[in-house]
């Protein structure tokens, strides 16, 4: 199952997140794919809010793996941009997360898939800069794409 979304703003990219945050449950993986400044890290932030998680949300581009704990549920979030070869996702603590009690948000995991697995939910994020005039924040268009039964239950409520 595929669905699209577009936000105009930053606050909508978030707010989007937000509720997808609101409809996570344990196990769920969320596999987000996007060029440096697309929108990952925001989606991320929205969806650490709409899991009650308090403070900032940064991306973890330099630890891997930073750990959040949202009202009911801990965000375990990833980013995978400084590996290249799937030996090195046994050093991350990846595996130990995934299918947990928490979710799991893993920015730049595409390369990754097959390890990962297909209990997860590809999402695409792209800015259009090209409708976007000088100087103006681009929209951008976020795509879902699940892989499993789980996956098309969330997918299909956002």
């Amino acid at each position: 199952m595929e669905k699209d979304f577009r936000t105009s703003s930053t606050a909508e990219t978030i707010e989007l997140g937000r509720h997808l945050g609101e409809l996570l449950r344990a196990g769920d993986v969320l596999v987000l794919t996007g060029d440096l400044g697309a929108g990952k890290t925001q989606l991320t932030k929205g969806i650490a809010r709409g899991m009650g998680v308090g403070g900032d949300v940064t991306s973890p581009t330099f630890t891997i793996e930073m750990v959040y704990q949202g009202t009911d549920l801990e965000l375990d979030h990833f980013d995978l941009y400084r590996l290249d070869d799937p030996d090195q996702l046994e050093d991350t603590g990846l595996f130990d997360v995934l299918g947990a009690d928490g979710v799991c948000v893993i920015e730049w995991g595409e390369q990754f898939a097959d390890e990962i697995g297909d209990a997860r939910v590809d999402v695409f994020v792209r800015r259009l800069d090209d409708e976007a005039a000088p100087g103006e924040e681009p929209p951008r268009s976020v795509t879902f794409v699940s892989h499993d039964v789980r996956g098309e239950e969330l997918v299909s409520s956002l």
